[in-house]
């Protein structure tokens, strides 16, 4: 009776966390648009839509659960390992069909459709029906498709499109050589990113370097990458932090903020905004710094009166000016070079860049961090956080599990995050780090954990100096 007993409870979270979003939904005034619709919902758009974020965490994972529970193993193995919707995205955002249908909400025959995108109108059907078999796209009529609420995310206007085209067509071209990567004695043990899988795959493009250095022989493909930056913090929710109704961070208590790689200041702008209060310090390279006072100007000129936000250029791996803050803001998902810098100054504005640091440049940051640090001082660093399917003892203390049966992880509810860390394999050969891990490195340099704030997609780890 144990597998009847688990079913039915994941069919109560199924049914309780759907409500719930529903509830979120209509909480905004609005009804939940179908899928069909091409209308678009504020919580579509939403930067706080963190209870959202957590509502549909349950729902994917139970969801998944039950499917994997009730299905036989090969059907559910064999579907997964045939997976193709990621390179139907891939054709349908490089050919632009989600703005080719942009105004046509009955439908375009797919013989027009061909037309305009170039691709031959039968293998163009077979391509759109996978997807709108997946609810993205709709076929109003046989060969008749449309735009719906999912496929307008595909149109170029999006930065969310830009992040899925990089998704689908870098880290492919390194899929088909991440085994021999693995076993083969001249990378297998290697952490060095330029033995990473994707530039064991473009070697024979002659680039003796990161991926970042193919990257700048590829100008095509810096905006593209730039903009899927922007993209991805959107999909991370990562200025949930900055609302304290979804994320509970009390920033009304905070005076003073130093934010620690600020770039031109894509997470203290919004601060400075949702918190006019707060005596905001910019930390950055030099000439990173010059572009932000620009950008500030241009964005929220009165913030530039003196004493109300400060523009300090320096070096974060050597020693850190702005001293005593109340907090102090990192995240390692920012550039981890000058050479970066020099190489794409308009990335200067995006902190999800390079997900991790090796942990010779961790150490050394944090513990530039903790020598600006005063005693009441609170260092919060926001990242992706991988958590084991079993929690360690630490996990058990400090992270709140998913409810029974789920996974505490969450399963599926959290497979995002996990993809990350795979991307970052095949990337770089990079890693996003457990909580175990994080909390390792800061106690090397004499940090202790505070507090896990739980922002679904991420979290925000709070630190303060041992005593």
């Amino acid at each position: 009776m144990a597998g009847r007993a688990d079913i039915e409870n994941l069919l109560k979270l199924v049914n309780s966390s759907a409500q719930e979003a529903l509830a979120l939904y209509e909480n905004q005034g609005l009804d939940l648009p179908l899928l069909s619709s091409t209308a678009s919902h504020p919580l579509d758009v939403a930067d706080d839509s963190l209870d959202l974020r957590k509502v549909i965490r349950v729902l994917e994972g139970a969801c998944e659960q039950l499917c994997s529970t009730l299905a036989p193993p090969v059907h559910t193995v064999v579907n997964r390992g045939q997976n193709l919707d990621w390179l139907c995205l891939l054709v349908v955002i490089e050919s632009r069909v989600a703005d080719a249908l942009a105004g046509h909400d009955k439908g375009v025959h797919v013989d027009v459709l061909s037309k305009s995108v170039g691709i031959e109108s039968g293998k163009l059907g077979r391509i759109l029906r996978l997807l709108a078999t997946k609810h993205i796209f709709s076929e109003v009529k046989p060969d008749v498709f449309a735009n719906n609420r999912l496929s307008l995310v595909l149109q170029s206007s999006s930065d969310a499109s830009y992040l899925t085209m990089c998704h689908t067509t870098l880290a492919p071209r390194a899929v088909s050589i991440l085994y021999d990567n693995l076993t083969n004695p001249g990378s297998a043990l290697s952490y060095n990113p330029k033995d990473s899988p994707y530039m064991q795959a473009v070697k024979d493009e002659g680039i003796d370097g990161t991926f970042f250095d193919w990257l700048k022989a590829h100008p095509e493909k810096r905006e593209t990458f730039g903009r899927a930056m922007l993209g991805l913090g959107k999909v991370m929710g990562q200025l949930s932090v900055l609302h304290p109704i979804p994320s509970d961070f009390p920033w009304s208590d905070v005076s003073t903020v130093c934010d620690v790689g600020s770039g031109v200041g894509a997470f203290s702008l919004p601060l400075a905004k949702a918190f006019p209060h707060l005596k905001i310090t910019l930390f950055d390279l030099p000439e990173t710094i010059g572009q932000a006072m620009e950008h500030w100007s241009q964005h929220l000129p009165d913030a530039k009166a003196p004493g109300e936000v400060d523009f300090v250029g320096g070096s974060f791996f050597d020693e850190i000016p702005v001293t005593n803050q109340d907090v102090y803001y990192v995240s390692f998902a920012i550039p981890s070079s000058k050479k970066f810098f020099q190489h794409f100054p308009s990335f200067f504005q995006f902190r999800n860049v390079i997900h991790n640091w090796p942990d010779v440049q961790a150490l050394q940051i944090l513990g530039a961090v903790k020598k600006a640090m005063g005693p009441n001082s609170r260092l919060l660093i926001h990242d992706h956080v991988i958590a084991h399917i079993n929690q360690t003892e630490l996990e058990a203390a400090r992270v709140e599990p998913a409810p029974s049966p789920l996974l505490p992880n969450y399963g599926a509810g959290s497979q995002r995050t996990y993809y990350q860390d795979i991307t970052m394999l095949i990337m770089y050969i990079s890693k996003e780090r457990t909580l175990d891990e994080s909390v390792a490195l800061a106690s090397a340099v004499g940090l202790r954990l505070e507090k896990v704030w739980d922002l679904a997609e991420s979290s925000l780890l709070e630190f303060k100096v041992m005593e």
